[in-house]
């Protein structure tokens, strides 16, 4: 995820609090709010690829993904 990305997010966050946004900038914030989201999902996602559960009998077993 990149800061500026982050960084801009948290400006419009504040600017709607304190003043409001016009138009676009709703429409910005919203693009990058989804964007974000987006990030987010799939950093979890590959995180949880990663996992392993450990049986009691030592063995490692891979998480499944329901279908």
């Amino acid at each position: 995820m990149k800061p500026e990305l982050i960084d801009r997010i948290n400006f419009l966050a504040k600017k709607s609090r304190s003043e409001g946004l016009t138009e676009a900038e709703k429409a910005e914030q919203s693009k990058l709010r989804q964007e974000y989201i987006k990030g987010f999902r799939q950093g979890l996602l590959n995180t949880l690829e990663n996992v392993y559960i450990v049986d009691e009998d030592g063995q490692k077993k891979k998480i499944e993904k329901k279908k």
